[in-house]
């Protein structure tokens, strides 16, 4: 039976149109196959046991087409014979191979079963890229499992069954494709496989179409993430070429230009003189004769594009349209329409009844005119991108009206005084992000002290600009009570647990500080951190270093002292105070604090200005024209006050010793050469000691320092707050702190470990004398 399988080939896996009798010895019918039922006509139950010469008759092949097998010992045999092809249908077939290899837009290649290319037709090779091997074909990537085409033609070797309509690519993921294949298995005329055959189409108009329009809807996203005006425009046309047309252009009036909103309605584009922002075409190279970017677009003539862009809708034309609108005039035309243009599409960008600009698209190389549905395509992005521009307004006004507040709260950038000379850089963050908290300051205290603080508020915009205003205000208030740096973080933590109690978002308000105090005349430099990085030291030997202060929590969290650390400046130490912005070098602070010191000490040298070794360090940043985040940075030179412009005395609580004080000043300014200031100074020492004296008690302690000020403090074992009030003409006291607001310049009061110090200042220039 398995013989009889195999001829037959429906019964079997044989030939097709094989055709099987097995007969007896005699010559009889015992098995009749199907196909050669389908070849006599007649049904195996009608033949069986007939002699095969009367069931085939003359219809019995040719002896050229019978094979006899013996099937039997009896002398059975197994007739095979198989109808020869007709003239007619071998010419047929040759006809169609030769017509299917004289396609011009078919493209058809043989491969043979180890998938070498044995032969292909003129269109096939018309289809090769310029420089593709003569592998390309099996090269290309299947745009939907993104596999190269070998892997199919080998799945058809292995499984014999044909693959149709398979999209490909010779470029990267995301490419349009560039053939449409089919792939079949070529048999022999023994049904064994010889090869493959491999038919390829460019992908039809339809699909590219479709492909450029799901692309640009997902590229469109991307229009507008700068918040930047002419990124945005630029965003755009890279969109719209080549996914739209082969030239595109976008033009803003000045208004959009210079960060001005456009004036609401319309009110004449044209009129208003725009100038083209961005260009592209898919050739690489801008036409010389357009209008170039950077240039003014001459006005135009037609009215009808007036009322295009008044309405807001998107002017489709042809180039004979396109000609007319501009009055045929060839010099216009020339500069306005790029040659060989067939069609164009135009757009006004319009938003919230405001007129951000225009776009125009044309076709020059792309024979196909622009379709309905990319007529929706180029709207739906012109409104996007309109959209974008008025959120980089918003984005704009916000920021700039941050920034001027974030620099109108912000001190001096440099400041001198007798303690240091200081040198302060704030660069707000780019991209997305509004302006910052981040803030320092430099503020003169009692006694030619120095406070020196920076700050980092969470978050950014207006809220924390805000915040920012109120936490400076508050240090300055703080500060003028001459408090412990770790006392004042304290009741600075205080107050931004009001804000938090007072604000919709706890969360979103807090900050860091870092609070220092240096004293030119001890040298010394307390400091204080709420969860703030350590500032950097360089000496005046060279060395550089971290200061070991210890950060205590940011402020907020509460519940948590501060550590106060005392280091010694001798005079020429540079303090580096920064914000986290300055050292975050890819999200590693430890590697950009090195960095910090290491450039510190490049940088800094005594005989330049501190405001251009803060411009080097900031240049030193990854990315100083678009920071990620804020940048602050406060240095500071340390001075200090010679031993000969200060002096000090102690007294007895005797009423007697206020002679004795008038006297040793008296002494003392005509040594300095500051007689001019014999009377205040003689009235303001008699006041202040007398009032120790009376209600202190002794020992009383009397300093005089000279420098920008002269500087005269009386310290008693007492902690009464002196109270500045206006005395009536009926009291008998009252008058003298009154009388010494009068005489001094600024006063205050400062409380120590044992008891208080009153202070005041009278500024040297005010005599005529060199400050």
């Amino acid at each position: 039976m398995s013989l009889l399988n195999r001829a037959s080939g429906s019964d079997g896996g044989g030939a097709e149109g094989v055709a099987a009798v097995l007969l007896d010895g005699l010559g009889r019918v015992m098995w009749w196959s199907s196909a050669a039922e389908e070849l006599v006509g007649e049904d195996t139950e009608d033949v069986t046991g007939r002699p095969v010469e009367d069931v085939l008759g003359t219809r019995v092949p040719p002896p050229a087409a019978v094979v006899r097998l013996p099937a039997a010992p009896d002398g059975g045999s197994l007739l095979v014979f198989r109808e020869r092809a007709r003239s007619g249908d071998r010419e047929r077939d040759r006809d169609l191979g030769r017509s299917l290899l004289n396609q011009q837009r078919i493209g058809v290649a043989e491969f043979d079963t180890r998938l070498r290319l044995t032969r292909a037709n003129t269109a096939m090779e018309a289809l090769r890229p310029a420089g593709a091997g003569a592998a390309w074909l099996a090269e290309l990537e299947d745009c939907d499992s993104e596999k190269p085409v070998r892997e199919l033609l080998t799945r058809v070797v292995e499984s014999g069954a044909p693959i149709v309509g398979v999209d490909c690519r010779s470029g990267p993921a995301g490419s349009d494709p560039v053939l449409t294949l089919a792939c079949f298995p070529i048999d022999d005329a023994h049904g064994t496989l010889a090869g493959l055959a491999v038919v390829a189409t460019e992908p039809t108009t339809r699909l590219r179409a479709h492909q450029r329009l799901t692309d640009a809807y997902r590229r469109a996203f991307e229009i507008g993430e700068s918040l930047d005006v002419v990124h945005a425009a630029r965003d755009l046309v890279e969109l719209l070429v080549p996914g739209l047309g082969d030239l595109a252009c976008v033009d803003f009036p000045d208004d959009v230009l210079q960060g001005r909103d456009p004036a609401l309605g319309y009110h004449g584009f044209e009129a208003s003189a725009p100038r083209r922002v961005a260009v592209k075409s898919a050739d690489g190279a801008w036409p010389a004769a357009m209008v170039q970017p950077g240039e003014r677009i001459p006005p135009v003539p037609d009215q009808a594009s007036h009322a295009a862009v008044a309405v807001g809708v998107v002017r489709k034309a042809d180039a004979a349209a396109a000609r007319a609108m501009l009055g045929d005039d060839p010099e216009l035309v020339a500069r306005i329409v790029p040659e060989h243009m067939h069609s164009t599409l135009g757009c006004p960008l319009y938003h919230r009844s405001r007129l951000f600009g225009y776009v125009s698209v044309w076709r020059t190389r792309t024979p196909e005119p622009f379709t309905e549905a990319e007529v929706r395509l180029l709207q739906d992005l012109c409104d996007r991108t309109a959209v974008a521009l008025d959120n980089a307004y918003r984005y704009t006004r916000e920021h700039r009206t941050a920034l001027v507040l974030q620099h109108s709260l912000l001190p001096p950038a440099v400041t001198v005084s007798a303690a240091a000379e200081t040198s302060g850089i704030y660069l707000p963050a780019s991209g997305s992000l509004s302006v910052g908290g981040d803030w320092f300051d430099a503020l003169s205290l009692s006694s030619m002290r120095t406070g020196l603080v920076v700050g980092d508020v969470i978050g950014h915009g207006l809220q924390a600009t805000a915040t920012m205003a109120r936490l400076r205000t508050a240090v300055q208030t703080l500060a003028d009570l001459d408090l412990p740096p770790d006392e004042l973080l304290t009741h600075l933590d205080d107050l931004v647990q009001r804000m938090q109690a007072e604000a919709e978002q706890p969360d979103a308000v807090g900050a860091s500080c870092l609070f220092a105090v240096y004293d030119p005349l001890s040298r010394f430099c307390q400091m204080a951190s709420a969860g703030h990085p350590a500032p950097g030291l360089l000496l005046p030997d060279g060395r550089t270093e971290f200061v070991p202060v210890v950060p205590g929590p940011p402020l907020g969290v509460g519940d948590n002292p501060f550590e106060t650390c005392e280091v010694v400046l001798p005079p020429g130490s540079v303090l580096a105070l920064y914000t986290d912005g300055l050292v975050d070098y890819d999200h590693d602070i430890g590697r950009g604090g090195e960095e910090l010191l290491r450039n510190l000490r490049r940088f800094h040298a005594s005989s330049r200005s501190l405001e251009s070794v803060g411009r080097d360090l900031i240049g030193c940043h990854p990315s100083p024209e678009r920071p990620a985040d804020d940048v602050t940075l406060l240095l500071a030179r340390t001075r200090a006050v010679a031993d000969e412009d200060t002096v000090h005395w102690e007294y007895p609580a005797d009423p007697a010793a206020v002679h004795d004080a008038r006297a040793d000043v008296d002494a003392q300014l005509d040594a300095w050469g500051l007689e001019d200031l014999r009377f205040s100074t003689e009235l303001i020492v008699s006041e202040l000691v007398t009032n120790a004296i009376r209600y202190a008690g002794g020992p009383v302690g009397l300093r005089l320092i000279r420098g920008p000020v002269l500087v005269c403090e009386v310290s008693d074992p007492s902690n009464t707050q002196p109270r500045l009030r206006r005395a009536l003409i009926t009291d008998e006291g009252g008058r003298g702190i009154f009388l010494i607001a009068q005489l001094a310049a600024r006063w205050g009061c400062r409380y120590g470990a044992r008891g208080k110090t009153i202070w005041t200042e009278q500024p040297l220039r005010l005599v005529g004398l060199p400050a």
